[in-house]
């Protein structure tokens, strides 16, 4: 059993973990990079209507092994109906007909839509999701600089940036396709993140402001033992909902799910190690939460 007496241990050893975490995510990052979705990359988006009886896996596997590339096929909405997403060759006479190859194993082929995405949209796509996280950071910054002071907000905002690496790092090590539905799972992993970082940072704060005696250390321990109880089922609770996601929403939702799965993990580990760590090493203590004695001199 965990105590009060080497919480203090078990806090940092779990933040130097990250950071190896967080340093093994940098290496592949800056290595072998993420593997874009369509999304990003442009492509192939074909709209056909087939046989009822074809699942998406029957479809996919015989596409992809002709084609020779992964593709995605996401049910339209009515049945027999299916949306195919693959990557464009550089002439469009070195690959064939899409109907000519659903027509190898489905009776009835009707070809709804073909468009052709191209990598400038693609492009912009990526510049444009890059800029919303990278507002959304400066943002919570803003918002962390004027609700606590530098010592508190630097921890809650170093947790968050060790989220968004390690989810990151998660997608360059698998080679999973990063696409859009990923990207807006991580901007909800971010906004879960904080909320946890809020939270402890203020009971900490609290705690600074009726405790003047004891250390931050000591401080920071009974400020995750006050609030493990909320965050274990607020956690929980959204793991269970984010795992029926994974379980039930098929192939469409892999990558959301999976991703708020590694991020709500994460986000909670990180508010109890790093979000707590940097207090410490910064030296905070109550006196910087003591109000300012205002001179009686005129």
């Amino acid at each position: 059993m965990i105590t009060m007496k080497n919480m203090t241990k078990w806090r940092h050893a779990g933040s130097l973990l990250s950071c190896v975490f967080m340093l093994i995510s940098i290496f592949f990052l800056s290595t072998k990079g993420l593997n874009f979705g369509l999304d990003f990359t442009g492509g192939m988006i074909s709209e056909v209507k087939i046989d009822q009886s074809l699942t998406a896996t029957e479809i996919q596997s015989k596409l992809e092994a002709a084609l020779k590339q992964p593709v995605s096929v996401v049910a339209a909405g009515d049945p027999g109906e299916w949306v195919l997403r693959y990557a464009a060759p550089e002439t469009l006479s070195d690959q064939p007909e899409i109907k000519t190859l659903l027509t190898g194993f489905s009776n009835h082929v009707e070809m709804i839509n073909v468009s052709l995405v191209g990598p400038q949209v693609g492009q912009e796509l990526a510049e444009q999701g890059g800029l919303a996280v990278l507002i959304t950071l400066l943002v919570i910054l803003g918002y962390l600089s004027m609700r606590f002071e530098w010592r508190l907000a630097s921890g809650a905002l170093l947790a968050l940036v060790h989220d968004v690496v390690l989810l990151l790092g998660f997608f360059s090590i698998t080679g999973m396709e990063f696409n859009l539905t990923v990207l807006a799972a991580l901007l909800a992993v971010l906004g879960y993140s904080l909320n946890d970082s809020i939270i402890i940072s203020d009971r900490i704060r609290e705690l600074l402001k009726a405790n003047v005696t004891l250390p931050i250390a000591e401080l920071n321990n009974r400020a995750i033992v006050s609030t493990l109880s909320r965050t274990l089922i607020t956690s929980g609770t959204t793991l269970i909902s984010v795992g029926s996601l994974w379980l039930l929403g098929g192939e469409p939702l892999y990558g959301f799910s999976i991703t708020m799965l590694i991020g709500i993990v994460a986000g909670t580990w990180s508010t109890m190690t790093i979000a707590t760590i940097i207090p410490e090493m910064t030296k905070l203590n109550p006196q910087h939460y003591m109000p300012a004695v205002i001179s009686d001199a005129p």
